[in-house]
């Protein structure tokens, strides 16, 4: 059987931490899909990760000999969006060749075990080049940056050759035919304005009375916008996630939560992450000048515009103000007066950081929150978060 093998070895996961510190690289969330989902559906493969001899590596952690067998696996870098060009490439692909960007560096390997000199190093032979754009994430604000594209191909990739559900006549829907709705999800009384990009509504979510969405915009499996809400694209709502307020161009992983008033923009919300009532971040400085934004090499700038990068497990209080760039790390429980610091590093309590958050007080809550949601803290999950509490 052929497979994908993914590897964050030249993908400098670091540059996306808080979101990589939890994570592989491709389980990020662009547009309506993960970066693993959008290459195991054009592909038509299963995926399993490269052994990179770190705390990340775990169930479906491998090595490349033994991934392998006696089949064809495809290594591919994680960080890479696909599209139906490359996928054409690879598709092309034999074996020990590799497709690669203009600059040189390949990004897709085709190889079976004669390829394999080593336990982690592949024999190539020829490059395919593509002359053309090829985007990656690198750093966590090309989520948001990339997210206009992604939604665009994913809606693509989701719909094609299928009908939507019927839309209700409550609606007021402007260019219905890229406006597409799965089975079992409810939309009522909105407005739905795809003239600017397509609109999906995932599988059992829900668009409750007098939203306002404007596209491209993802409503994920089991999502909810709530009442009044109003949202400009590119924004993508994560499964199992509950939104409101006033969000635009923002991505929300999963299971997290923000759910009430307040402004939330050019962001990226990790999963089970809790915005309190009236937490607004600012995107764009009183002067209009450029962003800088922590990184683990020091602060870099990001552009005209950025909001917060918020790690999973972490939390707001009521009517919290977040400065423009903000990063937020892993399990926060960010509160106090003022607006937050630059950077909140991982399991801090309040917004200087002054006190940890206690690892088992820590898990005990994240399973109070998952228990709101019908899930519970896996083991994988208490593993990293101890490595993360024990070493960042």
């Amino acid at each position: 059987m052929q497979k994908i093998v993914f590897t964050e070895e030249y993908c400098q996961p670091d540059n996306l931490r808080p979101f990589t510190l939890t994570r592989q690289v491709q389980d990020i969330r662009v547009g309506i899909l993960t970066i693993r989902e959008k290459w195991e559906r054009l592909l038509r493969l299963p995926s399993f990760d490269k052994k990179e001899d770190d705390y990340k590596d775990l169930d479906r952690s491998v090595n490349l000999d033994e991934a392998v067998g006696n089949s064809i696996c495809f290594l591919i870098d994680g960080n890479i969006l696909p599209d139906p060009r490359i996928i054409k490439k690879i598709k092309k692909l034999k074996n020990g060749e590799f497709v690669a960007a203009a600059d040189g560096d390949g990004f897709a390997f085709r190889f079976t075990k004669k390829e394999i000199s080593e336990r982690h190093k592949i024999r190539v032979k020829k490059a395919v080049v593509i002359d053309e754009e090829i985007r990656s994430v690198r750093f966590p604000w090309d989520i948001f940056g990339l997210n206009d594209w992604a939604i665009r191909q994913d809606f693509e990739l989701l719909t094609r050759k299928r009908r939507s559900a019927s839309i209700s006549k409550t609606n007021r829907c402007i260019r219905p035919s890229k406006i597409f709705i799965e089975k079992g999800a409810k939309v009522e009384h909105s407005i739905l304005n795809a003239s600017t990009g397509p609109i999906y509504i995932g599988k059992n979510a829900e668009v409750m009375e007098g939203c306002t969405i404007r596209g491209p915009f993802a409503l994920c499996e089991g999502a909810c916008l709530k009442m009044g809400s109003k949202v400009y694209g590119a924004t993508t709502i994560g499964p199992y996630s509950v939104a409101g307020g006033e969000i635009k161009n923002s991505v929300i992983f999963g299971f997290s939560n923000k759910a009430h008033d307040g402004y939330l923009g050019d962001s990226v919300i990790g999963e089970w992450c809790n915005l309190g009532a009236g937490t607004t971040n600012s995107n764009l400085k009183n002067n209009a000048s450029m962003v800088k934004a922590w990184t683990p090499q020091g602060m870099q700038s990001v552009g005209k515009k950025c909001g917060v990068m918020m790690g999973d497990y972490s939390k707001t209080a009521v009517n919290t103000a977040i400065y423009t760039g903000t990063v937020i790390s892993v399990c926060c429980n960010v509160f106090g007066s003022g607006m937050t610091p630059k950077y909140v590093p991982a399991f801090s309590w309040g917004s200087e950081g002054v006190k940890r958050y206690e690892l088992e007080k820590a898990l005990e809550d994240i399973q109070n929150w998952k228990q709101l949601k019908g899930q519970s803290l896996t083991d994988n999950e208490k593993q990293i978060l101890t490595y993360i509490f024990d070493h960042f």
